[in-house]
């Protein structure tokens, strides 16, 4: 029987949250957090109305508004979606709309292309310039090179294969040439060796394992006293456990040159850096790289190798086929200087333009090429040989066209093996390359 002034069990009522409505394909939530529709994009935009009032007044506009502007218009460029609006990035937007017409106003006279196509790397160099010291990821340069690919093959399809001198067999390999490129930058796409804080690891390990002897220890201990006290107890000793692990690990001696860092909260292996466009160390970095939007590291710098050899192939092969269809009888060197009559027709004069923008893409892989070969024959990475530069520790050979640290240097042949290794298996270094 139950006694009347016995105390029932209170349930505790869980305060329920109010559910949000789900988004049409026209609604978003905006960077403050708020509802807003694609309707209303053009509303509430104090920012660039002050823009433009000062830009009719001939007064200069502030850096801050402009930065606001940018803002303000990269949060409502958005395109319908299901189950809410998705948001565009504005930086893949200019190459899309830009290339086409820069290239087809270059291929009315030949002062226009030699006007344009000198710009044109000027421009690119001058935005990356501008997005590097602001510490910004882009996709400008990413979409600028995709679309170039995409773009030339039309260009190659549509003016060039029609002329029949370019047989189905060419065809077909200048094809598999395009794949294997795209493939090449899937795979550099990937991790490039992201560094892992190991703490937070452990705690959901040990979180989960913490939870596991709680559920033990109260099924075991249930309505007696002082079960809980022991698995606070048990909780602590974990705790503790944990912690003198990390001292164990970060105060060895092995590991006693290895660096510190205090943004991603872990201890860097040598030759490791932190990425500031990213956000995140990374193993074994070599540079960011604007091209693919991502750092080049242990793990991806054989596909980023891998990558530019079959372009500067693929591109190479695609110019001595054009220049071969649109100047006959003529060898490559000479009709990329000389083609006569090359700008009586629009269709050739489009060919031969592409052909020089592909020229000058090219001359600048091969420049990066070269460099990537130079430093994995010295066993340095481009964060290493900046480094060296600015400390002056470096030897310079060729004009500085190689930098020599001489810390990783084991020889061409084991430099070379140690790079085909990268990411497929753990490489110890000697003690002396501890850094």
């Amino acid at each position: 029987m139950t006694q009347k002034g016995s105390m029932k069990p209170v349930k505790n009522k869980k305060t329920e949250e109010p559910e949000l409505e789900p988004l049409c394909c026209c609604e978003y939530i905006d960077r403050n957090g708020e509802k807003n529709h694609l309707a209303a994009a053009l509303c509430d935009c104090q920012d660039l109305d002050e823009g433009c009032d000062r830009w009719i007044t001939c007064k200069s506009v502030r850096p801050e508004t402009c930065e606001r502007i940018m803002d303000t218009i990269s949060d409502r460029l958005r395109i319908p979606w299901l189950r809410g609006a998705k948001k565009v990035n504005i930086s893949i937007i200019p190459p899309l709309v830009l290339l086409p017409v820069f290239l087809h106003v270059a291929s009315w006279h030949f002062l226009l292309g030699v006007v344009v196509l000198t710009s044109l790397p000027v421009l690119a160099l001058w935005y990356y310039y501008l997005t590097h010291r602001r510490k910004e990821q882009t996709l400008f340069f990413l979409s600028l090179g995709l679309f170039s690919l995409g773009y030339m093959y039309y260009v190659f399809l549509q003016e060039v294969v029609p002329k029949g001198r370019v047989g189905p067999i060419r065809l077909a390999v200048l094809t598999c040439g395009l794949f294997l490129i795209l493939l090449a930058l899937y795979r550099a796409k990937k991790n490039p060796g992201y560094l892992s804080n190991p703490a937070s690891s452990d705690r959901s390990l040990s979180g989960s394992h913490m939870e596991c002897l709680n559920r033990k220890g109260h099924e075991k201990t249930k309505g007696f006293p002082g079960a809980d006290i022991s698995g606070n107890l048990n909780n602590r000793m974990l705790k503790d456990d944990l912690k003198g692990s990390s001292r164990m690990s970060a105060g060895s001696p092995t590991k006693a040159k290895e660096d510190w860092c205090a943004k991603c909260q872990l201890v860097r292996p040598a030759r490791a850096w932190h990425c500031r466009i990213c956000g995140i160390c990374v193993r074994r970095m070599d540079h960011h790289c604007v091209w693919i939007n991502s750092c080049v590291g242990e793990s991806n710098h054989q596909a980023f190798i891998l990558a530019l050899l079959i372009f500067l192939l693929t591109s190479v092969y695609g110019i001595m086929l054009t220049l071969d269809t649109i100047c006959r009888d003529r060898s490559v060197f000479t009709a990329l200087f000389y083609c006569p009559g090359v700008y009586a027709n629009y269709s050739s004069a489009l060919s031969f333009t592409c052909v020089w923008y592909s020229v000058i893409i090219t001359a600048g892989m091969a420049y990066i090429f070269l460099i990537q070969l130079i430093n994995i024959s010295y066993n340095v990475t481009e964060r290493e040989v900046q480094q060296a530069l600015r400390q002056k520790t470096g030897r310079r050979l060729l004009c500085g066209l190689i930098v020599d640290t001489g810390q990783y240097n084991r020889g061409f042949l084991r430099n070379w093996h140690q790079f085909s290794t990268l990411g497929t298996r753990a490489f110890h270094h000697p003690a002396e390359d501890i850094v």
